[in-house]
């Protein structure tokens, strides 16, 4: 079987001696010495000013509309994993969909300013795949009307675009740490600010409001995470390069062996490394991508069609809003296996597959 994901896990020796500290000091949780070792670390690969671990990435998006005080519309996108919305609906606030670019898959930014009201306040944009949007544009468009930003940078760990971190742009930008992530703490996620005010304010939040042994600041909720996790994230934290380096092998497999298959693959943000986080492909009709995953499927192998349906159209909580561009992507987009531990071999006999699927 291969799937089309599958975590990387260290030595398991190399956690085990971080178990044996948790063990003998029996801090597990509320934001332990591993912890905070693990926001610094953070801190300084992803070269950012301010950090915090949290629970996961949707807590963290959850966060960031409550520090910002949102409370009308936020200008989002349809493509995305449904707590990119969820948490905006979760928060009280009104979901805009903007559609999003046919070559990058993420935001249109020259159609956001069209969806703008007298009630929008912020937008919150993905980078998909770890795909930086048009920060450069997204930045113009608030400061001109005055909104806030957040990134759901989910997919985008290590991703700079000009030689400075994707976590640096916007008011806040948040991150998963999941297990299926490209970098994980098995459960986790990160939220950034460059605002120190902003970054008090989070933090309080994160531990339920709390600002002393007795007073409360504002409404929070439990966004801590434990010393287990963050025993994880700090291991794995050690073997980034390897894994980064081992997505690319594979990455440039596929490209190779797919050469002469009808598909294309999304276009990268200038001046900014893709991370690999996901092999997508967009295949030239949905007619030819279903009968490929049929067929991978009968062989064992693992597909994903990540981003399907559109958030605009699938969620029984929301009217369904038509948006042209990301309905035809999202029923031709197919995520194939991408995991450090997938060999080249296995590469190729997907991809043969897939061009006898096409040429049959």
């Amino acid at each position: 079987m291969i799937p089309v994901t599958r975590p990387f896990l260290p030595p398991q020796e190399e956690y085990q001696n971080f178990i044996k500290g948790i063990w003998n000091r029996q801090w597990l949780t509320n934001m332990g010495p591993l912890a905070s070792q693990l926001e610094m670390n953070l801190k300084d690969y992803l070269k950012v000013n301010h950090l915090l671990f949290v629970t996961n990435g949707t807590i963290a998006l959850q966060m960031a509309i409550k520090a910002l005080n949102l409370k009308g519309e936020i200008i989002t996108t349809p493509f995305s994993f449904v707590a990119t919305t969820s948490t905006i609906v979760w928060e009280g606030c009104t979901p805009v969909f903007v559609d999003i670019d046919e070559e990058t898959l993420c935001i249109d930014a020259s159609k956001i300013e069209a969806a703008i009201t007298k009630d929008t306040q912020a937008i919150l944009a993905t980078h998909v795949y770890g795909n930086p949007c048009d920060v450069i544009a997204i930045e113009k468009i608030a400061k001109k009307h005055n909104l806030k930003v957040i990134y759901d940078a989910a997919h985008a760990f290590g991703v700079e675009v000009n030689g400075k971190s994707i976590f640096e742009f916007g008011d806040i930008s948040t991150c998963s740490l999941h297990a299926t992530k490209l970098y994980h703490s098995i459960e986790g996620g990160l939220i950034t600010t460059s605002n120190p005010d902003l970054l008090k304010k989070l933090a309080s939040i994160r531990n339920f409001g709390i600002s002393g042994f007795d007073s409360f600041s504002e409404l929070g909720i439990n966004g801590k995470n434990s010393e287990f996790h963050a025993a994880m994230g700090i291991v794995n934290l050690n073997h980034i390069d390897e894994i980064k380096n081992k997505r690319q092998q594979i990455a440039n497999r596929y490209d190779e062996k797919l050469k002469g298959f009808n598909h294309y693959r999304p276009k990268w943000y200038a001046n900014s490394a893709n991370n690999n986080s996901y092999y997508p492909i967009i295949i030239e009709s949905e007619e030819l991508l279903l009968k490929c995953k049929e067929v991978l499927q009968l062989n064992e192998i693992g597909t994903r069609r990540y981003f399907y349906p559109s958030l605009a159209s699938a969620l029984p909580y929301l009217e369904p809003t038509e948006m042209p561009i990301t309905d035809n992507i999202s029923k031709r987009v197919l995520c194939l296996p991408m995991y450090h531990d997938l060999t080249l071999e296995e590469v190729d006999h997907i991809c043969r597959l897939m061009l006898r699927t096409q040429n049959n």
